[in-house]
């Protein structure tokens, strides 16, 4: 089986496997606190309807209102501001679902803007990444000069090393500004930060969402769009790396590859009694041993050797019984080597 099969064949049961051992540990650490909440929750929903009198229909309704007005919280979510975020969103892929169109016009513009946005935002991202990456090999050359290595370049371990090192600041960073601006707390900032820039976007924890954040606070609402556009040039030059190295892995496997197939049909033939392989027939000794049905000749030099024309010896030289009678003869025989096929 080549190399790369066993590699795609690898990497499909380690995800597979990797995806249950985390359904695995999810259900065990969430399950139980799923179930306390669904009874929490269903308590308090009985004594209401039994305190208030309520039907199921108008309770039915609150619940409906509560949810519909929860994103208006943070102010008219469409105006400029509020659109300038969403559609930062839909470039980046992080959809957090905070806000959604609601209008037919909405809804296709939004499938429209997001075939041509989001090449255009990989595009675009991949190639800051890529400015970033050749940054830092820049700078990681000065420092190894100035540490007197011998060996100044950068390495690919240098410059993940690198952009590992500045995304974890990004990501930090940006966790200390928003558990200051949001109010949570610094583990769940760190939270929202990971979940933004990884382009998973759960929409559990969204910025700029309280307190009319967005149309009071400009500011915060530069730096957050500043934060996310920047923080995912980062993250994008990580990822470039990765698939930089898988490519080589997979053009180095391709290449060894084929030099193995040209070592196989190389045509070398000897007369000194070794065994070799031209073109799937074996040559044993002198005599030539074809597979099934296979009668096709073939010829064993391009020379004049044997003393004479080479047609005229052919027979002579697939005679096992064939005894050169000149030492001058049988050295002019042994030094035939290549086949011509």
């Amino acid at each position: 089986m080549k190399r790369q099969n066993v590699r795609t064949l690898s990497l499909v049961v380690c995800t597979f496997t990797y995806l249950l051992i985390g359904a695995a540990v999810f259900d065990a650490l969430e399950s139980e606190t799923e179930r306390r909440r669904w009874e929490f929750l269903s308590d308090v929903k009985r004594n209401l309807v039994r305190k208030y009198n309520i039907s199921n229909e108008d309770y039915r309704m609150i619940e409906i209102v509560i949810i519909e007005n929860k994103p208006h919280k943070a102010g008219p979510q469409w105006k400029f501001a509020g659109a300038f975020y969403f559609a930062t969103v839909v470039l980046a892929m992080i959809g957090y679902g905070h806000s959604t169109p609601v209008t037919i016009g909405g809804k296709a513009f939004c499938m429209a803007y997001a075939m041509v946005g989001i090449p255009l935002g990989l595009i675009m991202f991949q190639s800051i990444g890529e400015r970033l990456n050749k940054f830092a090999s820049v700078v990681i050359q000065k420092i190894k000069r100035y540490m007197r290595y011998q060996r100044t370049e950068a390495t690919e371990m240098n410059l993940m090393l690198a952009t590992g090192m500045l995304s974890s600041v990004i990501i930090t960073t940006g966790a200390a500004v928003f558990s200051r601006y949001e109010g949570w707390s610094y583990f769940d900032s760190f939270y929202y930060c990971f979940v933004t820039l990884t382009t998973i976007g759960f929409g559990d924890y969204v910025a700029l969402q309280n307190d009319q954040a967005l149309m009071n606070k400009p500011g915060y609402v530069a730096l957050s769009l500043v934060f996310i556009l920047f923080g995912l040039a980062v993250v994008a030059a990580s990822i470039n790396l990765l698939v930089l190295r898988f490519m080589t892995m997979n053009a180095e496997d391709v290449r060894r590859e084929d030099n193995e197939l040209q070592s196989a049909s190389h045509h070398v033939l000897t007369l000194d009694g070794e065994v070799m392989a031209v073109n799937g027939k074996l040559l044993a000794g002198h005599n030539l041993v074809y597979d099934d049905q296979d009668t096709d000749q073939i010829s064993v030099c391009s020379c004049n050797c044997l003393g004479g024309n080479f047609s005229d010896n052919h027979e002579l030289l697939l005679d096992p019984s064939y005894q050169p009678t000149h030492k001058n003869q049988t050295e002019s025989n042994f030094k035939c080597k290549r086949a011509s096929v």
